[in-house]
Formats: structure tokens, C-alpha cells, sequence
């Protein structure tokens, strides 16, 4: 009897591990080699030193949070459904809602302000130049991962 109770908690044990193994999202491990990748790229384009990577990385994950947050605010606020069955007035004062909400323009305002701010930020560390290049390495980056995409697909 007590054979049994070991093997049954040995095994309830193994199947708890299991579940809770595969109860995290496949995507957030695909999102965190992703961004290794991101960053060992946007080092060696950018000639980063080990100390500049160093001071870089820090400002570099708090911009790339900013710039995520306005495009989930984009992203949520272009796609919300129109309500329906509301009266003409309720109607008419929607509308003007809906469109501040989805008012494209706003946001990419917003995200270029943090570029300009955070490339301020990345000049003090790594100068003004690759600061500035800094944007273009990482569309570069980008376009290599669509690219890798579109190939994995055919």
C-alpha cells in the first residue's frame, strides 16, 4: 500500500510538472530568443563596447517598454467594434470618441516623441551618430526577421 501512494504521488507529481511545463505560452519563449537575437544584433552594428552595451541595454529595454505600450494603446484603440443600437445623440458623441481613439496620427506623435526623447538618452552613452543609427539597426533587424518569416512559411 504504501508502494502505491509513492508511485501515485510520484506520478501526480510528474503529470502537475507537465501541465504547468506546457501551461506557459510557446510565444513568450519565442519572444525572449527573439530579443536575444535583437540585441546581439543591434551590439555588433552598432560596435558596442561591453561597457557601452552595458550602459546602452537598461535605457534601450526601458524605450523599447515605452514604444510597446503606445503600440498596444494603437492597436487597441484602432481596433475596438462600434457599439450599436445607441440613440443619435449618443451616436453622434460616439463618433467623436472613436475617432480621438483611433486617431492613427496621436499615437505615431507619441512614439516619435519617445524616439526623439530616448535618442537623446542612447547619444550620452553611445554619441550622437550611432544614436541616431540606432533606429535604422533596428528597422534593419526587422525586415531580417519578416524576411526569415515569410521563408519558414513557403
Amino acid at each position: 500500500m504504501l508502494r502505491f501512494k509513492h508511485l501515485f504521488v510520484t506520478i501526480s507529481a510528474v503529470i502537475c510538472c507537465i501541465l504547468s511545463a506546457s501551461a506557459q505560452p510557446r510565444d513568450s519563449k519565442r519572444f525572449a530568443a527573439i530579443e536575444s537575437e535583437k540585441i546581439a544584433y543591434i551590439t555588433k552594428e552598432l560596435n558596442l563596447t561591453p561597457n557601452e552595451a552595458q550602459r546602452f541595454f537598461p535605457i534601450y529595454n526601458q524605450y523599447s517598454k515605452d514604444v510597446w505600450t503606445i503600440r498596444s494603446q494603437k492597436k487597441e484603440n484602432t481596433e475596438s467594434p462600434s457599439p450599436r443600437g445607441v440613440n443619435s445623440f449618443n451616436r453622434s458623441n460616439n463618433r467623436s470618441n472613436r475617432s480621438e481613439k483611433r486617431d492613427v496620427l496621436s499615437y505615431d506623435a507619441k512614439e516619435l516623441e519617445i524616439k526623439k526623447e530616448y535618442r537623446k538618452k542612447f547619444a550620452e552613452v553611445i554619441g550622437s551618430a550611432r544614436a541616431s543609427q540606432f533606429f535604422e539597426v533596428e528597422q534593419s533587424f526587422r525586415e531580417l526577421l519578416y524576411k526569415e518569416l515569410q521563408r519558414r512559411n513557403r
